[in-house]
């Protein structure tokens, strides 16, 4: 393996900034809870037809990894790992060819490991001294979580008003009923939702309804680009 081929660490500003750029390429990511394995690649497929190239592949199932593998050799997807949590997450992300990852919340050796292993994190922030302690370590791009648990779209308006130097994605009880709440917002560059994959539709192989959903999810109109 030559040094081109290892890990290349990341700063902060640069982790944040490729996040900006994953969040803007469409207003929603899918987060998904693959429980059947054969459902990955036919689920990445479905996702990116309709409009939903940035996939978030949480991991809380067994197949959740080789999920992510799958997913990842789809052409014209962005594949992350969701539910990072701890350093053997981040190592076993990369292992598996995730772009991304993303975090419930953070903490220094969790930031520590994804800026040493190169991968762009989304971290999550609920208060205002979570979210000034990521901007004070360069994080500038963080995920709102848990979105409507902690008071919703006016929370987050409330809480970016006095910290416009960080964008959101909002993610947590996002339905397609209250995401354009959050996507008004100038602060938020897109929202994480469950709502385009439902279990039911991917139990019953209906990837063409699955790409219907995502269409209307892809057209959604956003404030921040």
């Amino acid at each position: 393996m030559s040094a081109s081929d290892l890990p290349q660490p990341l700063t902060p500003a640069q982790a944040s900034a490729r996040a900006r750029d994953l969040c803007r390429m469409a207003p929603v990511i899918p987060v998904l809870v693959i429980d059947d394995l054969a459902h990955a690649e036919p689920l990445a497929r479905a996702l990116i037809a309709g409009g939903l190239p940035v996939l978030e592949v949480t991991l809380r199932t067994p197949v959740a990894l080789q999920a992510i593998r799958a997913m990842a050799q789809v052409p014209g997807g962005v594949v992350g790992a969701g539910t990072l949590l701890t350093l053997a997450d981040v190592a076993a992300a990369v292992a598996h060819g995730a772009q991304f990852g993303v975090s419930p919340g953070s903490t220094d050796q969790l930031l520590t490991a994804c800026e040493a292993a190169g991968l762009p994190l989304l971290p999550g922030a609920a208060t205002a001294s979570e979210v000034m302690a990521l901007l004070e370590r360069g994080y500038t791009v963080q995920k709102f979580f848990p979105a409507e648990s902690i008071g919703g779209a006016a929370a987050l308006r409330a809480l970016g008003a006095p910290i416009p130097q960080v964008s959101f994605c909002p993610t947590g009880g996002i339905t397609p009923g209250n995401a354009g709440d959050y996507l008004g917002l100038g602060t938020v560059l897109c929202v994480g939702g469950s709502w385009v994959a439902p279990k039911d539709l991917m139990q019953a192989n209906d990837w063409e309804g699955i790409t219907a959903l995502a269409r209307i999810a892809a057209g959604m109109a956003r404030k921040a680009v």
